[in-house]
């Protein structure tokens, strides 16, 4: 029992530990970006395209369904979102027809807008899939965000991208969940 509440506690110290790290200024103006960016597409009446792979994946759909369905704010007007990673019939059709790295754009070219904004999660950010439908962002005019792990990804299709302070996708993964909450909680209080 012993050696588990050290393991058990030297986990929780990382965890706070990265989160501190979190709290930095540029950290919060990236935020801070991430959520104009936003509120400018549904004050269009445009709307917020998820996508990511994995657990990724899972927190494309989870974001997604905070802001269709409700947060925090009960009885709210649902708010423009959807995923990229839910309808496995297109995924598999265009992985086994066309190829798995055109999953994401091809949706992206078949139901995005000029003025929507594509929020990309990745903890590595070098994804092909994820990389090619920030490209066909651009080449769409639709406004683009990465939230990924602590290294910088340089790339002309990001328009703001959001840094964790990781290399661990485990933590990784527990800090964009928060990032991702705290935006929906400033958007609902904003938009709806």
């Amino acid at each position: 029992m012993i050696k588990k509440n050290l393991i058990f506690n030297k986990k929780i110290n990382e965890i706070i530990n990265n989160f501190l790290k979190l709290k930095s200024s540029k950290n919060l103006l990236q935020i801070e970006n991430a959520e104009k960016l936003l509120l400018t597409a549904l004050n269009k009446k445009k709307k917020i395209i998820f996508c990511g792979n994995g657990g990724s994946a899972a927190d494309s759909q989870h974001l997604a369904a905070e802001l269709v369905g409700q947060y925090l704010k009960k009885n709210r007007k649902a708010i423009p979102a959807i995923s990229l990673t839910t309808n496995t019939s297109t995924i598999t059709s265009v992985a086994n027809d066309l190829n798995y790295d055109l999953i994401f754009s091809r949706q992206l070219e078949a139901i995005g807008t000029q003025g929507d904004t594509l929020f990309c999660i990745s903890t590595s950010g070098k994804s092909k899939n994820i990389l090619k439908v920030l490209q066909k962002a651009n080449n769409m005019k639709i406004k683009t965000i990465l939230l990924t792990g602590e290294k910088f990804i340089k790339n002309k299709n990001i328009n703001i991208q959001i840094n964790v302070p990781s290399s661990k996708v485990d933590r990784i993964q527990e800090m964009h969940i928060f990032v991702g909450h705290f935006l929906c909680e400033l958007i609902e209080k904003k938009f709806s």
